[in-house]
Order: C-alpha cells, then structure tokens, then sequence
C-alpha cells in the first residue's frame, strides 16, 4: 500500500523558511517520480515541481529560485526547501507520486507565511 505523508509546515514569517518532508511508504522503489504541488486559498492546485529516481529535478519556473526539491533515497523521504517566504506562498502543500499523472497523494501540510 502506497502513503506520502507530509510534514514540517507552520506558521513563519515573511522572509523566512520552511523545509517540508514527504515521507513515503511502499513506493520509492525502482522508477517513480515525487512531485510537490500546492494550493493556495481560493486558488487552484499549482505544481511546485518534481524530482525522480534519477535524481532528475524540474520546477515550474516561478519556484526555482526560492524552492529546492531533493531526496533521501534510503530513507525514502523526500523534501522541499523553501526560503525567502512571502505571504502569497500561503497554502496546502501536497506530495504526489507517480510520473505523468499523480496516482497517490499525501493530506497536505499548511504554510501560513504573515507580512
């Protein structure tokens, strides 16, 4: 049974940082992709980016100079680190697992970044 569990979100100020871990269960063996996505109050779901067994990491541009996604592969955990937070990336943060289109999904951990 596949579980992506996420962790380490809270409540930081602006200009802060926060690193999020996905710990996963029954997955995180041979070929998978990990993604992060995130939702913000009355927004839709926005992908933060990816990264898979090959160590390979793609963000969505508007994530990649604040965000950065890597792994514990014997741990099976992977995180986001998120510096120079702003209110705007107030949101759920969810992980997701399966490449091409996510099959499993953690509940999601909150960030709440105030000004």
């Amino acid at each position: 049974q596949v579980q992506l569990v996420e962790s380490g979100g809270g409540s930081v100020q602006a200009g802060g940082s926060l690193r999020l871990s996905c710990t996963t269960s029954g997955y995180m063996y041979g070929p998978y992709c990990v993604h992060w996505f995130r939702q913000a109050p009355g927004k839709g779901r926005e992908k933060v980016g990816t990264i898979d067994n090959y160590d390979r990491i793609t963000y969505a541009s508007s994530f990649e100079a604040r965000f950065t996604i890597s792994q514990d592969k014997d741990k099976k955990i992977v995180f986001l680190q998120m510096n120079s937070l702003k209110p705007e990336d107030t949101a759920l943060y969810y992980c997701a697992g399966g490449c091409g289109t996510p099959g499993f999904w953690g509940q999601g951990t909150q960030v709440t970044v105030s000004s």
